[in-house]
């Protein structure tokens, strides 16, 4: 099976493209597919059982077809095209002639349809479904003209325009010891080309003169032809085909990179065997990952891509004022083609990115976008680009009172689609019922509007998971993180109580809760912020819990803060910086500078390193397997007497609260400190390069944010069913204050309650679930996990209107999912999509097969539904 392509080239000459071959009569794919010397039958099949389902309508006409080519003349190979005398107008593809060298010229778009169509039998599974098949696919150079003599078409392929490969390749395919060629020209192009060289005026140079064209050819690979005609080819040209470094598909270069992972194998069109059809990943060109997942969901969305490897350019509304001319649709159409090409590589979507730039500029760029909103312009601009309605009417609005729902819905959907006809209102658009009422009248206003997308809430949670790191003042043990679950709307005496449940807190003991940023504590939660509310808690923010003895809640505060030597990258000299997470502990009222140097080293004590430990301390004997805290006082008094060196190395200054300049330096006496009126003391300690090897500083920084991964508990996060997400969608609500509702019979604006139902629904639903979150002083992302159907999403109870004479049911099976990793400053876009009747992820331009159960995830962010 052979496949020729053409594209006009801008080489040719103006008078004679002009007026020979126009590029809207010759421009885009010209396939053939043949079958050569009885080859196999199944090949000549191919093309018939796609004409008995899609192009049954289209008659063939033979074109018998000789080569000039000869072994005196090796360079060039000369085609001659004549009508055949043999009235072929009726052909409807019967196998004759399979035992000759015939092809079908068929156009571009039912090329593609055919490889799509034969793609998605279930008897088939992939494009080639013979054994050891390899398709081919490479760029040609050609150039035709008309035979004034002989009324013919002069085909000619030269060596000197095409590489050494290629040409060994048409040789093969256009070899005239096979004999004569016949072609059956399915696409009408042949014809119209000679009929415009009939009205040519009679000037030898006009009708000498060539049209230069590109083409690209898939054909049969030279094993197949050696397995299945008996020849002996030598198959020396193979390192003039263009490797996977670099591969012209339909006038499109790339280079392609190879990647390697481990947990799933990485997709290629590489394979001798066969070619996966729409398994091509789309390159990232710059924070275009939003870009490069919707449209993977659109490009494995059935409907469109049949569509679109069709004949759409019928559709194209060049005068529509909204949109780009069919500049966009164009270039989706063309994008697309490449992505269903057999053995495309990674696709580079500029041409489109410049295209969709055109109607809409905020994508110009290459910041970061919603992958949803770019889905909604995308849409709407294909909508506008074909458009079949090219002048809308005017439809004036009637009074619908007294007409029943059904009346008015469908006199608002004829009005709609009277302006707006295309293959995406077809796909993707549906209807949906608004009623206002009055609170005061119960006045009710309906209207039916059309939708595109359903943008769904996902309903609040009741609770919220939290991470806090619990830190002892007895020096007993090490910094742990502990995750609760509190209410999310609750107080921070909710959290407190939660935390107390989880970190086992003793009866004599209490929870100090300290606010962390920068290293330092910005404010500790005192009795009369416990009643404040936890959604005045970011995820972001990091929270300390001190735990502390009851008994010593009069006694003064002391806070250390950590600050070590750090060089400089500017200057090149040490500067003192601060680190870690501060320690908190309570002294007597009468503390020296003696003590608080010793209640440090009782606090540092967990932190010591395990050589060091066992250097300065015996093993613990079974008997000695638990620490109490005279235990540590213990040891920290006789590390004391033993080396003094070790406990003057730190350095200690007060610090005034609210100030970050190096205050006094703490003297090691008996003199009595000064407590402040917060009966709080902030003591600033600089660490030694000495003390940094001897204690382990990394687990001070382990600060985990309070909506970071829980680390010590298994705790699932809460989930939401997808039905419930719909249900607070269409759920009756009052309208907001600045979304007053002039009632027509109060005479007045009235905050007035608003319920949607759904009333028409399409064949693809698309639902965008609403993640991200804003209001006066945030900006959020919801993680909450959705549970969402993929094989039978039911939605007959959520739609109203259920015609018993409509064959449209209510059962949808997902598709395809666009997702999107990490928070509001960032994240990266990646896309789920059925192949076939396998799951596979598209992460750019990088292509993986993933197993059902991995499809659903709290990264879900726009869903594809298409009917049962």
């Amino acid at each position: 099976m052979a496949a020729m392509t053409t594209r006009c080239s801008e080489a040719a000459a103006p008078s004679v493209q002009s007026r020979v071959c126009p590029t809207s009569m010759m421009s885009g794919f010209i396939s053939l597919i043949t079958c050569i010397c009885g080859l196999v039958r199944w090949i000549f099949r191919w093309w018939n059982e796609t004409r008995e389902s899609l192009f049954r309508e289209i008659d063939g006409v033979l074109y018998a077809t000789s080569s000039l080519f000869s072994d005196d003349f090796e360079s060039e190979i000369i085609l001659d095209m004549r009508r055949s005398e043999i009235d072929s107008d009726g052909c409807k593809g019967e196998e004759q002639g399979v035992s000759g060298r015939e092809y079908a010229l068929v156009s571009e778009w039912m090329f593609y349809r055919a490889l799509k169509w034969h793609y998605d039998m279930k008897n088939v599974g992939n494009f080639v479904a013979v054994e050891d098949n390899k398709a081919d696919l490479f760029p040609l150079q050609i150039s035709l003209s008309i035979s004034g003599t002989t009324n013919s078409l002069v085909v000619k392929i030269s060596q000197k325009g095409n590489g050494i490969g290629a040409f060994d390749k048409s040789c093969q395919i256009f070899n005239v010891k096979s004999g004569l060629v016949k072609i059956w020209d399915f696409s009408g192009q042949i014809t119209k080309f000679f009929l415009q060289g009939r009205i040519l005026p009679d000037k030898s140079e006009l009708m000498i003169a060539e049209i230069f064209l590109e083409l690209q050819v898939y054909g049969l690979s030279y094993d197949i032809m050696q397995k299945e005609n008996d020849m002996s080819v030598e198959d020396t040209n193979t390192k003039d085909i263009p490797s996977s470094s670099s591969l012209k598909l339909n006038g499109h270069s790339e280079k392609v990179n190879s990647y390697v992972r481990v947990d799933h194998p990485l997709i290629t069109n590489n394979s001798s065997q066969t070619y996966n059809l729409g398994l091509t990943g789309l390159y990232n060109l710059g924070n275009t990952c939003f870009m490069n997942s919707a449209i993977q969901c659109l490009g494995h969305t059935s409907h469109l891509v049949d569509y679109f490897l069709g004949d759409f350019r019928k559709d194209l509304n060049f005068e529509n004022p909204l949109g780009v001319n069919g500049k966009l649709a164009l270039a989706f159409g063309d994008l697309l083609r490449q992505l269903w090409t057999p053995g495309a590589t990674a696709v580079a979507p500029r041409a489109f990115k410049s295209r969709l730039a055109g109607f809409a500029p905020q994508f110009s760029g290459y910041n970061q976008h919603d992958s949803q909103e770019f889905l909604a312009f995308l849409l709407d601009g294909l909508h506008e680009d074909l458009n079949r309605v090219k002048i809308k009417p005017y439809n004036e609005i009637k009074d619908v009172d007294g007409i029943s729902d059904k009346e008015v819905a469908d006199e608002h959907w004829r009005n709609h689609l009277a302006r707006n006809d295309s293959i995406i209102v077809d796909m993707c658009q549906g209807q949906y019922r608004s009623t206002l009422i009055c609170p005061l009248c119960k006045k009710h206003s309906v209207t039916f509007d059309p939708f595109i997308y359903l943008s769904l809430p996902l309903p609040s949670t009741s609770m919220r998971t939290m991470t806090l790191t619990v830190l002892s003042t007895d020096g007993t043990t090490l910094p742990i993180p502990v995750t609760v679950n509190v209410p999310k709307y609750g107080k921070f005496k909710d959290l407190i109580q939660a935390l107390s449940i989880a970190c086992s807190l003793r009866d004599d003991e209490t929870l100090l809760v300290a606010e962390i940023y920068n290293n330092f504590i910005i404010r500790f939660l005192e009795l009369d912020t416990h009643n404040d509310s936890l959604e005045l808690v970011r995820d972001r923010d990091c929270f300390v819990a001190y735990r502390l003895l009851k008994e010593e809640d009069s006694l003064p505060l002391v806070v250390f803060t950590h600050w070590r030597y750090e060089r400089s990258y500017v200057e090149g000299l040490p500067v003192l910086r601060k680190f870690g997470m501060p320690f908190v502990a309570r002294v007597p009222e009468s503390t020296n500078g003696s003590d608080i140097h010793n209640k440090f080293l009782k606090l540092l004590h967990p932190l010591v390193m395990p050589e060091e430990f066992s250097l300065d301390y015996p093993e613990n004997t079974p008997d000695q397997q638990h620490t109490t805290e005279m235990d540590v006082d213990e040891k920290v008094a006789d590390n004391d007497d033993d080396d003094d060196s070790k406990s003057e190395g730190f350095l200690f200054y007060l610090q005034q609260q609210g100030h970050y300049s190096e205050g006094p330096t703490i003297i090691m006496d008996e003199q009595p400190l000064l407590i402040p009126e917060t009966r709080i003391l902030s003591v600033r300690v600089s660490w030694p390069d000495e003390m940094l090897k001897r204690y382990d500083t990394s687990i001070l920084s382990n600060l985990p944010e309070t909506g970071g991964v829980a680390l010590i508990t298994k705790t699932p996060p809460e989930s939401v069913s997808l039905y419930k997400c719909l249900e607070a969608f269409l759920k009756e609500e009052p309208l907001g204050p600045e979304d007053m509702w002039y009632c027509p019979k109060c005479k007045e604006h009235r905050q007035a309650s608003k319920k949607l139902d759904l009333w028409r629904l399409p064949e693809i639903v698309i639902i965008h679930l609403k993640r991200f979150s804003y209001n006066r002083f945030l900006k959020d992302k919801l993680e909450t996990f959705v549970d969402f159907p993929i094989d039978d999403f039911d939605v007959s109870s959520y739609t109203v209107e259920k015609d018993e004479d409509s064959q449209l049911g209510f059962r949808y099976k997902l598709y395809a999912v666009s997702n999107h990793y990490g928070g509001m400053g960032g994240g990266h876009y990646t896309a789920f999509a059925k192949c076939g009747e396998e799951w596979y992820e598209f992460n750019d331009s990088q292509v993986y097969p993933i197993s059902e159960d991995q499809i659903k995830t709290s990264a879900a962010y726009v869903l594809f539904y298409k009917r049962v």
